[in-house]
């Protein structure tokens, strides 16, 4: 009886490693029809695989809990031989490797690897020349900076892949564009904290739900609505202060962010901690 059990364990693990899902691409419109590009989000809490091929994938559970798809988009089906082709990591604390690029009756397979306790959200791009012409061009920062790194061992490190023009150019440049106006604007100092927020909620949109990342960001949006209620009120309270910028360097150190979205942040960071000085001074006078 026991070694029944046993038995029926065994299966019932095999089965759940075995789980696969399949998923058929999106399409969005545009671009240059002889360069192709496909881009995967899943999420994975232990090992899994994705395979592509032509604009379907298939999503394959190695260990852990089953992964989930997020979203698969294609500006075209993956031909049978791509010319050029190219694989690029994006998001995600762990690894992710190409195992097999697309040729000879295969598709291209992607193996990735979350050794961490719970699940979190991994993106790629792959990219191709549908008639054989120039490649995609290469970004010069295809790999994040150490500072985006920051607070990773090395195993848990991860390739982004490209830069942040790639994460919708022109939303993100009127974004900063618009920042960088507001700090210049007459009534900036009465705005500060609202400003502050502005950027906590943009990058907040644009970072995977349901993860630390989120956490330190809300946590830190909480300290502030409670600095902002109290200002409100006519009391300033320098250890509520301190709290905002203490959650602000844990989201600034720990955070998994683009570089400019670091930066706009590390310039709230250094502003934060400018108001404390500058208040402290004033107040003693």
């Amino acid at each position: 009886m026991y070694s029944r059990l046993l038995f029926v364990t065994a299966v019932a693990l095999g089965m759940l490693n075995a789980q696969s899902f399949e998923r058929r691409a999106t399409y969005k419109s545009g671009g240059d029809p002889n360069r192709g590009k496909c881009t995967a989000e899943v999420v994975v809490d232990g090992a899994a695989e994705v395979e592509i091929r032509g604009d379907s994938a298939v999503l394959r559970n190695l260990a852990g809990q089953p992964p989930q798809w997020r979203r698969f988009e294609c500006n075209g089906p993956m031909p049978a031989n791509p010319a050029n082709f190219r694989f690029a990591g994006v998001d995600g604390r762990g690894r992710q490797t190409l195992m097999r690029a697309p040729g000879n009756g295969g598709g291209a397979v992607v193996r990735i690897e979350d050794p961490a306790n719970g699940s979190e959200g991994y993106t790629f791009d792959i990219f191709w020349n549908g008639s054989g012409g120039n490649p995609p061009p290469q970004d010069d920062r295809s790999r994040r900076d150490d500072r985006d790194n920051r607070g990773y061992p090395p195993d848990q490190r991860y390739d982004r892949g490209r830069d942040d023009r790639d994460r919708d150019d022109r939303d993100q440049d009127v974004y900063h564009r618009g920042r960088d106006e507001g700090f210049r604007a007459p009534d900036f100092r009465q705005r500060f904290f609202q400003r502050v927020r502005e950027d906590l909620d943009h990058v907040q949109s644009v970072t995977f739900p349901f993860s630390n990342d989120q956490y330190r960001i809300a946590r830190t949006k909480q300290e502030l609505d409670e600095l902002q209620d109290k200002l409100a009120r006519g009391y300033y309270d320098q250890r509520e202060l301190d709290e905002v910028i203490g959650a602000m360097q844990r989201v600034v150190a720990d955070n998994r962010l683009s570089r400019r979205d670091r930066d706009i942040l590390a310039d709230d960071l250094d502003r934060l901690r400018d108001f404390r000085v500058r208040h402290d001074y004033y107040g003693a006078r």
